[in-house]
């Protein structure tokens, strides 16, 4: 096992600039998270620590070692692709021992890799199947168990779970955190699905245009979302934003509504600032703001109810059954301490001065 240090970490392609100075440091047996939209550098940095692309600044150090200008066989790592890179002539458990052979590791330690790793991973009575006989959430494992043996200092994937149907990727997220929970060796994961980096991280990146947005553990980025992006990234349905100006009652949106002042934020009287508040952090209360309904989509478990404050829109997510028809009204209250303000010019999250430090 071995930290993963990345510094000022650029990356361009001519005179187009994809990567923007990324720094983080990922621990001695962390499982990390880069997440972000389509387009904003998490798997370009990811094939940068790999050394499948080269890096055009900055510096990366797997442990103690820089390994800006190492081949990638030589940086003791091992990545997962999305499409598992399996060869298809090669029985499974040909395929995960495919490195160890270019190796020319004896048979004896063939064996004594790939036995328990097939039996972590559940394939076992697969090892002598081909490819194309096995499942998806197989050939993923099989992928995994090919990375397994090779004993690597840190594991990468490259969002190895977005070829696999919804109810797959939720037992497949389940058994990778399980793996890492028993192998302890760093991890490295990319995905744009923002359900998988709180699930399974202990730490996520979140990048955006090729920068760093904001770093912590799954529920600090959840609870104290560094700016906007943050806030509307993480957490689905998205934190509800309502637009206005700060006063001395609270704030003021241009259609009169008045919202709360949260308790743990503030803003100078003027300033235009927009509200956040989580769907589910939303209450029936007599004598709450009005919610005029316009969708109610029950799930179950929950209650989805679409509609308006004022003129804004607004989303709240409800245990209760609600059976409210369309232009209903319902009233609504949240607990001050949940709601969030976030400058409009500078889209940073507001605190409260006696915050500052503990946020």
């Amino acid at each position: 096992m071995a930290s993963v240090t990345i510094s000022d970490v650029r990356k361009s392609y001519g005179p187009v600039s994809v990567l923007h100075g990324i720094s983080v440091d990922i621990p001695d047996g962390a499982f990390v998270i880069l997440v972000g939209p389509s387009g904003c550098g998490k798997s370009t940095l990811l094939r940068m620590i790999a050394g499948l692309e080269d890096i055009s600044g900055g510096e990366i150090r797997i442990g103690p070692r820089v390994v800006n200008d190492v081949p990638p066989k030589e940086r003791d790592i091992a990545m997962v692709f999305q499409n598992y890179a399996l060869y298809p002539h090669m029985t499974v458990a040909e395929n995960m021992a495919f490195a160890l052979k270019l190796r020319k590791a004896p048979q004896d330690e063939i064996r004594r890799k790939v036995t328990p790793a097939a039996e972590i991973l559940g394939l076992t009575k697969l090892l002598d199947r081909l490819p194309r006989h096995l499942s998806g959430g197989q050939r993923q494992r099989v992928a995994m168990g090919r990375a397994i043996v090779r004993d690597p200092a840190v594991f990468l994937f490259d969002e190895p779970l977005s070829n696999l149907d919804a109810k797959l990727r939720v037992q497949m997220r389940t058994e990778i955190k399980a793996l890492h929970q028993r192998l302890g060796t760093t991890t490295i994961y990319v995905t744009h699905d923002q359900i998988e980096a709180m699930t399974m991280a202990d730490r996520i990146v979140v990048m955006h245009d090729g920068r760093v947005e904001q770093v912590g553990a799954p529920l600090e980025l959840y609870d104290r979302p560094a700016n906007l992006f943050v806030a509307g990234f993480i957490g689905s349905p998205s934190m509800n934003f309502l637009q206005g100006t700060a006063t001395a009652e609270g704030i003021r949106t241009a259609d009169g509504v008045l919202l709360p002042q949260p308790s743990l934020a503030a803003a100078v009287p003027g300033t235009a600032v927009t509200y956040g508040i989580r769907p589910e952090h939303l209450m029936l209360r007599e004598g709450g703001l009005p919610l005029v309904v316009e969708v109610v989509e029950p799930t179950g478990s929950e209650t989805q109810v679409f509609g308006h404050l004022g003129d804004q829109r607004v989303v709240g997510v409800f245990r209760e059954r609600i059976g409210a028809a369309p232009g209903q009204v319902l009233p609504v209250s949240w607990d001050l301490s949940l709601a969030h303000l976030f400058d409009q010019s500078t889209g940073q999250r507001l605190v409260a001065p006696a915050q500052n430090l503990a946020a």
